[in-house]
């Protein structure tokens, strides 16, 4: 099964270099085009700066396709198929060295949710736990639990190991059981868990916001998730949104992360679930 995912990845991530940089591209469209891509949550959010946006600079054509996730928009990005990638995970010295730049936006939390007919609306570490573990395999009602993992080196993963010393043997557990359900990509998973009877897996708020799933958004030991209880430190689970240049942003990229970073973008950024970061003043030239 990991080969087969692995291969599935590779096969998305060639399709993406066709599509974006084949000999098909129009030159004459070469800096009104941005090509974007990256961790499927963060796109959601993407989609509507990208509507605002147009709106100021209808000139300027965003391309997004199906996301490839963080490792694999950045992979894009330095092999010239993408101008911004957006990830949730802080980029390798590897990455770096070969130009990578990448600059902090916000966090989102990262929600418990379960197939809508689960009788749950709040869930504790403690069950957490046991339910990773398969300790606890049937919810209250007698429905079997059916947990829906991410890859093993997915940001969600080592979120999820974060929870408590418990949570990263249970992760561990889960994940070297034969026959788990894994989804690759944030979009593919909340697919599955929305129609898997009983499931139950991890979401960014803001995919629950914009796309608006059929699933149940469970309290984390009697906290809510949302950018209040995330501010304030009460909601321990966060998933990172950043955005990755190679090198000096083109004027055309460098325009739409201006907008991404300013008063409007961060506004809807806030509506749709993440807490943006303080911005930081540019240093002045002695």
């Amino acid at each position: 099964m990991t080969g087969m995912r692995t291969m599935r990845l590779a096969a998305t991530f060639l399709l993406a270099i066709a599509l974006w940089a084949g000999p098909g591209s129009s030159p004459g469209l070469v800096g009104e085009v941005i090509r974007v891509n990256g961790s499927g949550a963060a796109l959601d959010v993407m989609t509507l700066m990208n509507d605002a946006y147009r709106k100021l600079h209808p000139e300027t054509r965003i391309e997004m396709h199906k996301p490839l996730g963080s490792s694999g928009a950045i992979k894009a990005l330095l092999a010239g198929a993408l101008d911004l990638a957006v990830s949730s995970k802080p980029l390798t010295p590897e990455q770096v060295s070969q130009g990578a730049r990448s600059r902090e936006f916000g966090r989102t939390p990262l929600v418990i949710v379960t197939e809508m007919s689960v009788p749950k609306t709040d869930i504790t570490t403690r069950e957490l736990e046991d339910i990773y573990t398969g300790t606890v395999r049937n919810w209250p009602g007698g429905e079997q639990i059916r947990v829906i993992l991410r890859p093993l080196t997915d940001i969600d993963t080592a979120i999820l190991r974060e929870l408590s010393p418990g949570m990263s043997s249970a992760v561990d557990r889960a994940q070297a059981q034969p026959g788990m359900a894994i989804a690759v990509t944030d979009p593919e998973s909340n697919d599955l868990i929305a129609r898997t009877p009983g499931a139950i897996g991890a979401s960014a708020l803001c995919s629950l916001l914009v796309t608006k799933p059929p699933l149940t958004a469970l309290a984390l030991n009697g906290v809510a998730p949302g950018v209040g209880a995330l501010a304030d430190r009460r909601y321990p689970l966060a998933k990172d949104i950043r955005f990755v240049t190679k090198g000096d942003p083109s004027q055309t990229v460098a325009g739409f992360l201006a907008f991404i970073y300013s008063a409007a973008g961060r506004s809807i950024a806030d509506k749709a679930g993440v807490l943006v970061a303080p911005e930081i003043p540019a240093k002045k030239t002695p």
